[in-house]
C-alpha cells in the first residue's frame, strides 16, 4: 500500500514577519498618537480661571433674619455670645456733588459685636460709630473706626422711662450735679477719639432740663457736640445744647426698629426722601446684619439719586 504523504505548512519568511511586526508598530503609535491627542482638555478651558462672586454681590441673608439677644435696643449689659457675622464689602461707591442732599447714618451701640461693626467700617462710604462706654470691645471699633476715616461718638447711656437699665456709665435724674458731671466725664474718658455724643435711651433724662444742662455743661467744655437721638417727642436735649453753646442736631429716622432687611432698606429711602427735602437728615441704626445688608444694598441707589453720605459731625450746627 502507497502512504499518504502530509501536507507540509509553508512556513512564513523571516522577512514577512520583519514587515508584519513593523506594520503593527506604526499602526499602534497611530493608535496612541489619537488617543493622547483626545485625552487633552481644550486649550480654551484649562486656560479659564475660577473667578469669583462679583464684589458688589449681597451675601443670602434672610429678609427676616433673628435678631441677636437685646439687640432690639443693644446695651451694654448683652451678654450675648454669638455675635452677627461681618458680610463681603462692596466695591467702591462714588459719593454724589457735595452741594446735593446730605444723610449722615450712625450706627449705636457699637463695641459689643465686632464682626458686624468692622463690616460698617469695610463699607467704602461716610459713616459713624457711635460707641458705648465700658464695653469690651469699645477701644478696637472706635480706633478701628477712626483709622478707616469713619466718625467717632460716644453712646451715652441714659435713663428710659420705661425703667430698663441703659448699661454701665448710665446718667439719671435721681443723680445730683455733681454725679452727672464726673460720670459723663468718666464716659468721654472710655471712648477718648469721640468727637460727638448721642444719647442711649434716656427717654426720661433727656426730658430733663436739669440733668442736660449738667450734661451740655461737660460737653461745652469738651468742645464735644451732641445730637438727640430723640427717643422721645418730650426732649429737651437739642435746646439745652444750644443754649449751652454746642453744635447739635437731632435724628429723623430710625432705621430698624424691626430686624429686617426690606423694612430697614425702606427706612432708608425715606431717610433719602428727607435728606431731598430738607437739604440733609440723620439716620440711625444698630450693629444688626440685616442692618449691613440693607445699607449695602441701598448705597448705590443712594448715589444714584444723589444722596451725599457724611460724617454725623457735618449736620451739627
Amino acid at each position: 500500500m502507497k502512504r499518504r504523504r502530509g501536507r507540509r505548512r509553508s512556513r512564513p519568511s523571516p522577512y514577512a514577519i520583519v514587515a508584519l511586526l513593523i506594520a503593527i508598530g506604526v499602526i499602534a503609535g497611530a493608535i496612541a498618537l489619537v488617543m493622547r491627542g483626545n485625552s487633552s482638555p481644550p486649550k480654551a478651558l484649562a486656560l479659564v480661571p475660577k473667578t469669583s462672586a462679583p464684589a458688589t454681590a449681597t451675601p443670602a441673608i434672610s429678609r427676616a433674619a433673628a435678631t441677636p439677644a437685646a439687640v432690639a435696643t443693644p446695651h451694654a449689659s448683652s451678654t450675648s455670645t454669638a455675635e452677627p457675622e461681618a458680610t463681603a464689602t462692596p466695591a467702591s461707591v462714588p459719593t454724589s456733588a457735595p452741594n446735593g442732599p446730605r444723610l449722615a447714618i450712625i450706627i449705636d451701640d457699637c463695641g459689643q459685636w465686632p464682626a458686624t461693626e468692622h463690616g460698617f467700617i469695610a463699607l467704602p462710604v461716610a459713616l459713624t460709630l457711635s460707641v458705648l462706654p465700658h464695653v469690651r470691645y469699645g477701644s478696637e471699633i472706635a480706633h478701628d473706626a477712626q483709622a478707616a476715616g469713619k466718625g467717632v461718638m460716644l453712646h451715652l447711656p441714659m435713663e428710659p422711662m420705661s425703667g430698663i437699665d441703659p448699661g454701665p456709665g448710665r446718667i439719671t435724674t435721681s443723680m445730683d450735679d455733681a454725679a452727672i458731671a464726673a460720670q459723663v466725664r468718666d464716659d468721654i474718658a472710655s471712648v477718648p477719639l469721640a468727637t460727638g455724643v448721642n444719647n442711649h435711651e434716656g427717654s426720661r433724662a433727656t426730658a430733663d432740663d436739669r440733668v442736660m444742662r449738667d450734661v451740655a455743661e461737660v460737653l461745652a467744655a469738651d468742645h464735644l457736640f451732641f445730637i438727640d437721638s430723640l427717643t422721645t417727642g418730650s426732649s429737651v436735649a437739642e435746646r439745652d445744647a444750644h443754649a449751652a453753646g454746642i453744635a447739635t442736631a437731632s435724628r429723623d429716622v430710625f432705621l430698624d426698629n424691626v430686624a429686617d432687611v426690606d423694612v430697614t432698606e425702606a427706612q432708608l429711602r425715606r431717610a433719602a426722601q428727607v435728606a431731598k427735602a430738607h437739604g440733609s437728615a440723620i439716620a440711625i441704626g444698630h450693629p444688626r446684619p440685616t442692618t449691613l445688608a440693607a445699607v449695602r444694598a441701598l448705597l448705590p441707589e443712594l448715589q444714584r439719586e444723589g444722596i451725599t453720605l457724611v460724617l454725623a459731625s457735618d449736620l451739627v450746627h
